[in-house]
């Protein structure tokens, strides 16, 4: 993927320190806000290495290990679920702060790095406490809030309270998560119960319910960083659920179309459920951000963008390398 098109994608981001209201945008030429750090949360997509030490079935969310980072200039796996930078790596790079933004459960993290930003993400978690928490070691998005927690206490010892305060107030923070709780939760029950290939009002009412859930759980989350003295945000939308290769695959198999089976096509009925997710997820945010003071909050458009660079030529890439492993995938960034 072009290193270009992905920051330009990405600058967004620096709109929200210039615009009272949420905004998406692809500026070429962005504003050089003064962010003293980035702080992370959510999933595999912006996860550098939060779950390198997950071992057994819990495995399958690790990416520390070969194809993984050979794109890097060491050429070697990190953690991060790519095979060069993550998004977030791109912001901290983009805005001056540092080339990589560290997972925060690095063992050799020092109070500097702490202090100019780090990801609580973890791949395989959700907005729900529940999802994927059968797999041990998944850091739930919940649980990474009580890591941030920690992390103020430590840079308030580095660098004094007074100026932990600032920090937090000038500070971006970013959340990337709910695409497990759609896949793992929803799409997938729909998908091999072959309910999604039939036109049902009640899963849909049941589907718009859930999305709606996670929709006030994410905002309580930012609700909570809110209080803690945050005013910064950039809020990642779905991408397209019905192109992960497990649900193209399971779709080519179960679809009655033989379209599908020839063709390896998206499932775009489960396409949908990302388009109503995000259509909800943004009419929130705007709700959100006029109901808290001095709060500014970007939405960042992640279906649209993905689909234009050719989704599914990429997933389709990604499996022939063998970059993509059981339900998570990489990226060439």
């Amino acid at each position: 993927m072009d290193k270009k098109k992905l920051i330009a994608i990405f600058h967004c981001f620096s709109l929200l320190f210039t615009l009272p209201i949420i905004s998406i945008t692809t500026a070429s030429s962005p504003p050089s806000p003064s962010i003293p750090a980035v702080f992370a949360f959510g999933d595999s997509t912006i996860d550098p290495g939060n779950n390198n030490g997950l071992t057994g079935l819990s495995a399958i969310f690790t990416a520390n290990h070969p194809p993984y980072g050979k794109d890097l200039p060491t050429q070697k796996p990190t953690g991060r679920f790519s095979n060069g930078k993550l998004v977030t790596d791109f912001l901290v790079s983009n805005f001056g702060i540092k080339e990589f933004l560290p997972p925060y459960l690095d063992p050799t993290l020092s109070e500097a790095d702490l202090a100019s930003g780090v990801s609580f993400a973890s791949a395989g978690a959700g907005i729900e406490n529940g999802t994927n928490t059968a797999f041990r070691g998944v850091v739930s998005t919940a649980r990474q809030l009580e890591y941030f927690d920690e992390a103020m206490q430590r840079i308030e010892r580095y660098v004094g309270k007074d100026r932990c305060e600032e920090l937090v107030r000038d500070s971006l923070f970013v959340f990337s998560t709910g695409f497990n709780d759609v896949l793992y939760n929803q799409a997938l029950g729909l998908l091999f119960n072959n309910q999604i290939f039939h036109d049902s009002s009640s899963s849909s009412n049941d589907a718009s319910n859930y999305q709606g859930i996670l929709v006030q759980t994410l905002g309580s989350y930012i609700q909570k960083l809110y209080s803690r003295g945050a005013r910064k945000f950039g809020v990642a939308g779905l991408a397209p659920v019905g192109c992960l290769p497990l649900v193209v695959t399971a779709g080519s198999i179960l679809a009655p179309s033989l379209k599908h089976i020839l063709e390896r096509v998206c499932v775009e009925p489960l396409n949908l459920y990302s388009q109503a997710y995000n259509t909800k997820l943004q009419a929130f945010l705007i709700a959100l951000q006029h109901s808290l003071p001095a709060s500014k909050i970007a939405y960042f458009n992640a279906y649209d963008p993905l689909l234009d660079m050719g989704l599914k030529k990429v997933f389709e890439d990604v499996v022939e390398r063998g970059c993509w492993r059981w339900v998570l995938f990489a990226f060439r960034v």
